[in-house]
């Protein structure tokens, strides 16, 4: 919702005001606020820094010069929409880091089946939110297995690139081996037989959880009603 709204709003203090209420203050009550800033920039910095430059330097109908480089000339326009695109982009990757940095994936997909959904969507939802974070455990076991066997993966540039192949493989090999034994453990547990299965436990969701949810909904389809009727210009 997060990220939708600050699509929603545009200009620069809505979404400014989004980001400090909807993650901000959140991830502060969490105690996550360091992780959050450090993976949330490192998740968007690439495309933040290619939007606002292609914006900068290439806004269509400017006219109002900031200044020159050689024959690329940056504009105020061009200026004022990259810092749109750019805190944007900043609300988007806050707000999804933020869900998984305070979400257990068992319990996303746990709330998932008690909602009715397919058990199937619930356990890819799962495995996407765990892959990385997975693969990036297991690159370390493996980087310190091999080192411990004379690998060398430190040094010039030469060396490092040479010490990645002995580390990819072993990465890959061991992530289809899981997949075919986590298919074969959810086989073994009637995994795909049909009909609904019966949960032993699901997250607690209180009355006043449920009445926020649907709050911000209501909020978030007004304002987008709003957005498109051309209210907020």
């Amino acid at each position: 919702m997060t990220a939708i709204a600050a699509v929603a709003l545009g200009g620069l203090p809505g979404p400014i005001i989004l980001v400090a209420a909807a993650v901000v203050l959140p991830a502060m009550a969490a105690r996550v606020l360091g992780r959050l800033v450090r993976t949330a920039l490192l998740l968007a910095l690439p495309i933040a820094i290619s939007a606002f430059l292609v914006n900068l330097f290439f806004f269509p109908g400017a006219t109002q010069v900031l200044f020159r480089i050689g024959p690329i000339v940056a504009t105020v326009e061009g200026f004022g929409f990259a810092l749109e695109i750019l805190i944007r982009i900043l609300a988007i990757s806050g707000a999804v880091t933020l869900f998984y940095l305070t979400t257990r994936p068992g319990d996303l997909t746990l709330d998932l089946e008690r909602r009715g959904i397919s058990p199937r969507v619930a356990f890819v939802t799962n495995a996407s939110v765990q892959t990385v974070p997975a693969l990036v455990e297991r690159a370390g076991q493996i980087t310190a297995a091999q080192r411990a066997r004379g690998l060398d993966t430190e040094g010039n540039i030469w060396r490092r690139v040479r010490g990645i192949v002995p580390i990819v493989g072993p990465v890959i090999l061991g992530s289809i081996a899981e997949v075919e034994e986590r298919t074969m453990a959810l086989e073994a547990r009637g995994f795909t037989r049909p009909g609904r299965r019966t949960l032993l436990w699901t997250p607690a969701d209180s009355v006043r959880q449920s009445i926020g949810r649907w709050l911000m909904l209501a909020a978030l389809v007004a304002l987008i009603v709003v957005r498109l009727t051309g209210v907020l210009g």
